[in-house]
């Protein structure tokens, strides 16, 4: 061979590797960054060229897919009871993508996951169309109903759990929306109408897990509960050094109590049986910021966690001096807690001190009804002793038996809670709101704890109270969960 030819071989050569390296770089260096391009409109044309699998609650499905005209998607997804249910399926849009358990697992739902692949591979051979799995929640249809249903018009949330096991049986937020109305490529009036510019109601927002409030007098759970552990009193029954009036420190002003109630020197069961803010503001500047934030951290205060759907983290405020750490102990100040985080507090008291992670998945089914995946409860840590969470029980059941919770009591039942109202707005200008936690007991232990907080209802200013709005929502919930069991 000549040496021109020679040349241009070479030349053609390097042509032809260069395009072989091009060729395995974009397939297999760039492949999921193509694959997963907002611009890839054929990827949106797969997942939703079959019917997606379903979120399945007691068995049974809440999510469908229906056959779409005229569009490149060939299904969408629909929702049963769909208000009821979003903050826990989230959505699914041929538009605006998806999010929460839609978005978590839809490369199951579509079939998609590395996991089926042995599924793909049969259905493939057999001829029969792509198939997604199921995702098998822990939500319990009961609780769920008598959430939604007890929140009503209210602005709010329920958050209940399973505090042998962390599982979340119910999770309600109000206002809420319905996810079939954005669940096609042509919804944008209904999209735009849903987002907090336009909708100052925020429906979208699922405030069971990503809403932090002011938790008032619920609170004061975690604060007896540092005084328990670290010793500061062990005797629920025995008076506490508490003067009234009691001034806060490096002040000039008192905390005052609600009403005319018996809290100087009162006993820690009486003490949150009337919710004393004197008691328990004196009790966190008796143990220190950092004590008390240890305890609140011990509940899982301090950090975010996966359900699989993020729960923002709750806040013991770091920066305080001691007029403020005094108002942090009783729910005010900077403190805030997500229902949910509210719902681990009773829970772990429940379940003799040991806190439990929430989850709401219980399994991921294949096509073919194999278990795919499994989840176990997982410890997230001992909040309190086993002997110093049966007082706390003792505490709590004082509450509902005799105290400012008696709305929550079921007949033959026993029941323990605490009430909160809590401040809002400046000089607490605005509607404060009401809380409710709880849990019951069954006699294999309490298969139930619950938070409420309501942030907004037609209820005038004065008759606003843990007791009266959030307590009877409560005890619905446990009734539904309670009958469950049975």
């Amino acid at each position: 061979m000549n040496k021109p030819l020679r040349r241009i071989a070479i030349f053609c050569g390097l042509l032809v590797l260069a395009l072989l390296v091009r060729d395995n770089w974009i397939q297999y260096v760039q492949a999921d960054e193509l694959k997963n391009n907002k611009h890839n409109h054929r990827v949106l044309m797969a997942r939703y060229s079959q019917k997606r699998g379903n979120i399945i609650v007691d068995g049974q499905p809440i999510t469908g897919s229906v056959a779409t005209n005229g569009t490149d998607f060939k299904y969408k997804r629909t929702y049963k009871n769909g208000k009821m249910w979003a903050p826990v399926t989230g959505y699914a849009s041929q538009a605006y993508d998806a999010n929460q358990i839609e978005k978590l697992e839809d490369p199951f739902l579509t079939g998609n996951d590395d996991r089926l692949f042995f599924n793909r591979t049969i259905d493939m051979i057999t001829g029969k169309k792509q198939r997604g799995g199921d995702v098998i929640t822990t939500l319990n249809g009961k609780a769920q109903k008598a959430a939604y249903e007890g929140l009503g018009n209210k602005k709010g949330a329920v958050a209940a759990l399973d505090p042998r096991t962390g599982k979340i049986l119910a999770l309600a937020s109000t206002p809420s929306y319905d996810p079939s109305t954005i669940a096609g490529a042509d919804d944008a009036k209904e999209w735009k109408a849903l987002q907090p510019k336009d909708n100052k109601d925020d429906p979208m927002l699922n405030r069971a897990l990503r809403q932090t409030y002011p938790p008032g007098s619920t609170f004061k759970v975690v604060t007896a509960a540092a005084a328990l552990e670290n010793g500061k009193y062990t005797d629920i029954n025995a008076p506490t050094k508490s003067p009234l009036p009691w001034r806060l420190p490096l002040s000039t002003k008192n905390l005052d109590n609600e009403g005319n109630i018996p809290c100087e020197n009162a006993t820690l069961r009486q003490a949150l049986r009337y919710s004393c803010n004197t008691v328990f503001g004196k009790l966190g500047d008796d143990l220190g910021k950092d004590k008390m934030r240890e305890q609140a951290e011990k509940f899982g205060f301090g950090k975010e966690f996966l359900t699989p759907v993020r729960a923002n983290a709750s806040v013991y405020p770091e920066d305080m001096d001691r007029p403020s750490n005094a108002m942090s102990a009783i729910g005010q100040y900077d403190t805030r807690a997500t229902p949910i985080q509210m719902a681990m507090v009773a829970a772990a008291i429940a379940n003799d001190g040991k806190l439990m992670k929430p989850y709401m998945i219980d399994s991921l089914r294949a096509p073919n009804l194999s278990t795919i995946e499994q989840n176990k409860p997982e410890e997230m840590s001992q909040a309190v002793s086993p002997e110093n969470a049966r007082k706390l029980q003792d505490m709590m059941k004082t509450v509902v038996d005799e105290g400012t919770g008696t709305k929550a009591q079921i007949p033959n039942v026993e029941v323990g809670g605490k009430t909160g109202t809590a401040q809002h707005g400046v000089a607490n200008s605005k509607n404060p709101y009401a809380w409710f936690i709880s849990y019951a007991k069954g006699e294999d232990g309490s298969p139930v704890a619950v938070a409420v907080v309501i942030e907004g209802s037609d209820t005038i200013r004065n008759d606003i109270a843990g007791g009266r709005l959030a307590a009877p929502i409560a005890k619905d919930v446990m009734k539904a969960v309670l009958d469950s069991e049975k």
